[in-house]
């Protein structure tokens, strides 16, 4: 945190949509993560720009987003209706999915969200031309609900079985930790 904090200092220009546009490194991330902290308020304004849908802006903040949650699930909580939808809109850019994804397979997620984000985890996951760290996410967040919902099991791994000699090393990492 002490590293984070004083890169703000480096890295933050007037505002938070200023920092977003100043440049797109670990480290400015890493800047803003640590400006965020678990600051509801703050937190609210890095959303704010993410749903803005402008896409400099929405691409670039998708990226301190997931790692701001894996720090503080809780300050997801009131976004998760939002992401979701945003998830199911046709033409959605890949970073955005792949930052919403990493969010979600780190989290408990609620049981709202559940039927829809399991639908949309199988059918990314059995596309040809999804990008493998979407793939992988969505296999660890099928992994999760799969032992709520034990049913889905079998399914998973029979996907698994079925692609697995089309699939990028990170699917098959991933898949064989499932299996």
């Amino acid at each position: 945190w002490y590293r984070a904090s004083c890169l703000c200092n480096l890295y933050f220009p007037r505002d938070l949509k200023s920092a977003i546009l100043q440049g797109h490194s670990k480290t400015e991330t890493d800047a803003i993560v640590g400006y965020i902290g678990n600051n509801k308020e703050r937190f609210a304004e890095l959303m704010k720009l993410f749903f803005a849908g402008e896409y400099r802006v929405t691409q670039r903040a998708a990226w301190p987003m997931s790692y701001c949650v894996r720090e503080h699930p809780e300050l997801v909580k009131p976004y998760f209706k939002k992401l979701v939808q945003l998830l199911q809109t046709p033409g959605v850019h890949n970073a955005i999915v792949r930052n919403i994804l990493r969010l979600l397979q780190d989290i408990s997620i609620p049981k709202a969200y559940h039927g829809p984000l399991m639908n949309y985890c199988f059918t990314l996951i059995e596309k040809n031309d999804e990008p493998a760290a979407n793939k992988a996410f969505s296999l660890t967040i099928l992994d999760h609900l799969s032992k709520q919902y034990p049913d889905i099991r079998q399914e998973l791994q029979l996907i698994i079985r079925e692609r697995w000699d089309y699939e990028t090393p990170a699917f098959r990492s991933r898949g064989k930790k499932i299996l």
